[in-house]
């Protein structure tokens, strides 16, 4: 049961229209600013607030999605235009180089995740448990 009402506390600030954020700043994050060393500022994220993706309830849902595909499209030209998967980019956290298999894996991960967040969200919505 402690579980249960752990889940329940940790739903109660997350949103579909904050992962839609939250996802669209990752694809820019890792293949636009790290690989293709893009100067572009960080989307739903700041210093002082690095959880308004997830946070704010405010803004457009269709202007959520809409800049999320943007960045999905950037991203899958960026790969596809990349060498191989074993290009390399200098992280900007680090400093140490990673390959493009390397982010690639963890935005797969970083996705996973959300879907899983996203369908304790629909099961709240909906009462829908899977088999």
């Amino acid at each position: 049961m402690a579980h249960v009402r752990a889940v329940r506390t940790v739903l109660r600030g997350l949103s579909l229209h904050g992962l839609v954020r939250h996802l669209a700043g990752i694809e820019r994050w890792w293949i636009r600013q790290h690989f293709a060393g893009e100067d572009l500022p960080m989307l739903n994220y700041s210093d002082e607030d690095p959880d308004q993706g997830f946070d704010r309830l405010d803004g457009d849902v269709e202007a959520a999605f809409a800049a999320w595909r943007v960045e999905r499209d950037r991203a899958r030209t960026i790969v596809a235009e990349a060498p191989s998967l074993d290009a390399t980019c200098r992280s900007l956290v680090t400093g140490k180089e990673v390959s493009l298999r390397y982010i690639l894996v963890n935005l797969i991960a970083e996705y996973a995740r959300h879907n899983g967040h996203a369908d304790l969200l629909r099961e709240r919505i909906d009462g829908a448990t899977g088999l």
